[in-house]
């Protein structure tokens, strides 16, 4: 995809957050870890990326955590460039918002982005990277490509990635994806900065931004592309999800419909490739 003409930056809806800055920028890309009380394992998580040692600046973009793991002194001696802690309102697609805003700000080419509830295999950060470098828009971490690996998926997550939200948004996205639910993907800065995308806009507030974006690269045009990756659900405990209950499932998936049906698209007329 052709450079392009960066969107007026004033005009970007972006959550009111506090920027705690622990270094400069090192990296041609960031890793953003979007977060809210995920306790050790984000801690666990962290650690590894930061022996890892990967080609990245560290982003935290925190949804307002309570339970301590977010000290100051331990995300500096882990790496960490920045905490973002966003105070405005929304959930998931806020807090990327917030950070994609703020990593576009500071001219990193291209984003990575991790949960960071420590399910994923983070020495995939690398292979984003090199996607990104190779002039892709978008890359989606598949589990299920060869070379991936779906450790202990609960079935309802399988069913329903794999029969609906998969099939949909490569519908809508006019690519074939397999793993359109899990959020360990890339973007590139053009992608984000181009007119006919606009993502920050409150109607972003939930988990709309992640299938909207999905969605979206394919049809302007975008090189897309999966890569294998790796995410194990600890056996025995809990599933670590903000997507709990029935309501919170039926929210998702009307999400979904409503991102393979276009309603966030922009507004026609406002959408001209420059």
């Amino acid at each position: 995809m052709t450079d392009m003409a960066v969107q007026d930056r004033d005009s970007w809806q972006v959550p009111e957050h506090r920027v705690d800055a622990f270094g400069p920028k090192a990296h041609r890309h960031a890793l953003v870890i979007p977060i809210i009380n995920e306790g050790e394992r984000f801690r666990n998580q962290l650690r590894r990326i930061a022996a890892g040692d990967y080609p990245v600046d560290i982003v935290i973009a925190d949804g307002g955590s309570t339970d301590g793991s977010l000290d100051p002194t331990f995300l500096r001696d882990h790496k960490v460039r920045t905490l973002l802690t966003k105070t405005g309102p929304g959930k998931l697609s806020a807090q990327l918002r917030m950070a994609y805003a703020w990593c576009l700000r500071e001219d990193y080419a291209g984003i990575v982005t991790v949960d960071g509830n420590g399910k994923d295999g983070v020495e995939a950060i690398t292979a984003f990277c090199d996607r990104l470098d190779q002039g892709y828009d978008y890359v989606q971490g598949s589990r299920y490509r060869r070379g991936g690996g779906a450790i202990n998926t609960p079935l309802s997550r399988t069913i329903g990635n794999r029969l609906i939200h998969a099939p949909l948004m490569s519908l809508a996205g006019r690519h074939l994806f397999t793993d359109t639910t899990n959020g360990f993907r890339a973007y590139s800065a053009a992608y984000l900065r181009d007119p006919r995308v606009q993502p920050f806009r409150d109607i972003f507030s939930r988990y709309e931004l992640l299938f909207y974006l999905t969605a979206r690269a394919g049809q302007i045009g975008a090189k897309v592309m999966e890569i294998p990756v790796v995410r194990a659900y600890p056996r025995g405990e809990p599933v670590p999800t903000k997507i709990g209950g029935r309501a919170a499932q039926l929210a998702v998936l009307r999400q979904t419909v409503e991102a393979a049906l276009g309603a966030f698209n922009p507004p026609a007329g406002q959408d001209a490739a420059p």
